[in-house]
């Protein structure tokens, strides 16, 4: 396995998420520039994620990484939840993220994500994948130190961004 630096493991996992979304999106969020709290997508995600995991204790902070919520057994479980699966390789990027900051502080872990509008659960193991994610935490370094955003690159996905008037009006 390749090694990183423990201070790699200060980037948040939605800061990986943002990376395979839109690097303007999160170069915007990593300066504290936050639009999530307007977004109507941002409010059916919490409104779902408490309807149906409502037994679940929520949000679970370590470090700089907050999970929607963990499952103890014989393996530790970190759960996601999301709302569907049109942006599924940032949601895996996030939850190898996390799997990656524990297992850098020796907690062996497993992931599952959760579509619960689609009743669909998804297993992410890191095995094998360590280096895809160094790579990823590196190209989040580099974006977070640019001196401005990166030049947005217009999807469909823009529409329904909570960034959408920083990049477009």
């Amino acid at each position: 396995m390749e090694e990183y630096p423990l201070t790699d493991l200060l980037i948040r996992g939605t800061e990986i998420n943002y990376l395979f979304i839109c690097p303007t999106k999160l170069w915007y969020f990593s300066k504290g520039i936050t639009m999530e709290q307007e977004s109507e997508w941002v409010d059916l995600g919490k409104f779902l994620h408490e309807r149906r995991y409502g037994s679940e204790e929520k949000e679970v902070q370590i470090g700089p990484i907050s999970i929607d919520f963990i499952r103890r057994g014989d393996i530790i479980e970190v759960h996601e939840v999301k709302l569907g699966k049109s942006m599924e390789k940032a949601h895996e990027m996030q939850a190898l993220y996390y799997l990656y900051y524990l297992q850098r502080h020796g907690i062996s872990a497993k992931a599952v994500l959760h579509y619960p509008q689609l009743k669909e659960t998804k297993e992410v193991s890191l095995s094998g994948r360590e280096k895809e994610v160094g790579e990823a935490v590196n190209e989040v370094r580099r974006i977070k130190s640019l001196p401005k955003p990166p030049e947005p690159v217009k999807s469909k996905k823009c529409r329904k961004c909570a960034y959408y008037e920083l990049c477009w009006v």
